[in-house]
């Protein structure tokens, strides 16, 4: 059973329209401004202060990455301001949708990763839909993941983490790594991944109202990103592709979410491919949820337990 001091958290974010004014929960359709969203969650992250004490954010040069896109590497202080040769790394793709979030509004989010692995991150942007639907993010997280490579950051020493759009775009850019012939990552963490853009699962309509997730958002921005391609693509929902030869793989999510049938369904395919993957489901948790440690007890042990799965993976040892 969940924590009653998880309950009133997600009640409270469940119903953060009431603190508008508003008694209806936020719909996105066609016509919510995506421009107006993006200004909104920065100035939202902007709110959460400054990055944790002890960490540095150094802004670097990704020469192919489109004009306009900017990256940084996150790192503990003392620690080179550039990616080298003897660096473990997080190579973190984003969420948002794929229509928002950037190196702003996910450098707090990143940093805590960073403060508690004791591990420098990568944060890049990548195009957004819907003025640019795939294939612009994947172009862009393959630039940033071979200029990682060409700091001379072994494989071996990278895992690739990332949230909701942003855990679906981590296990897709798994699958073109390999299709490119890249060298995979350590391994890949996703949390409340996005793995399905054409949203067969049951849970889009069951857990719709129990979920903190926008209603209506993952109808409208998979059909923006996916634009006039097959959203059964691998590279956009992995949940489709052939899964042989993946590195580890955790997945963190919530069994009140929208999408636990996208994380439930894309273990069941891993697992039978012979992936070594590790499916952790929440009791009573909805989107997202280890990002909001430690605000209630569940958040913070599934905190811990991907944090611990980085540092194990990256062998570190178990802090």
């Amino acid at each position: 059973m969940s924590s009653l001091k998880s309950k009133l958290m997600i009640f409270s974010i469940q119903h953060r329209h009431l603190f508008k004014l508003s008694l209806k929960r936020e719909v996105i359709t066609r016509d919510t401004s995506t421009i107006e969203l993006r200004k909104e969650f920065e100035e939202g992250a902007k709110r959460f202060g400054s990055t944790p004490p002890g960490i540095k954010v150094s802004p670097v040069t990704i020469p192919d990455l489109p004009e306009g896109l900017f990256a940084e590497w996150i790192h503990p202080e003392g620690s080179a301001e550039s990616p080298t040769q003897s660096d473990k790394a997080i190579f973190y793709t984003h969420g948002g949708g794929y229509v928002t979030g950037n190196c702003i509004d996910h450098r707090n989010h990143v940093a805590k990763f960073v403060q508690a692995a004791g591990i420098g991150a990568l944060l890049y942007d990548y195009r957004l839909a819907p003025e640019h639907p795939f294939p612009a993010a994947m172009e862009d997280t393959l630039t940033a993941y071979r200029w990682l490579l060409s700091q001379g950051v072994s494989p071996a020493n990278i895992i690739i983490v990332g949230e909701s759009a942003g855990g679906g775009l981590c296990l897709a850019s798994l699958l073109a790594i390999r299709d490119e012939g890249l060298p995979l990552p350590a391994a890949g963490v996703a949390l409340s991944p996005w793995t399905d853009l054409k949203c067969t699962g049951d849970s889009y309509r069951l857990n719709a109202t129990r979920d903190i997730s926008t209603l209506g958002s993952w109808e409208i921005w998979g059909n923006y990103y996916v634009g006039t391609n097959d959203p059964a693509f691998p590279w956009i929902s992995p949940l489709y592709g052939d899964l042989h030869g993946l590195p580890p793989i955790l997945i963190e999510v919530g069994d009140h979410e929208i999408l636990l049938d996208d994380s439930r369904q894309f273990a069941e395919k891993a697992r039978a491919a012979g992936v070594d993957i590790t499916l952790r489901v929440w009791e009573g948790m909805v989107h997202c949820f280890p990002l909001l440690a430690p605000m209630f007890p569940e958040a913070s042990l599934a905190w811990d337990e991907t944090v611990d799965y980085i540092r194990s993976r990256l062998q570190m040892g178990i802090s």
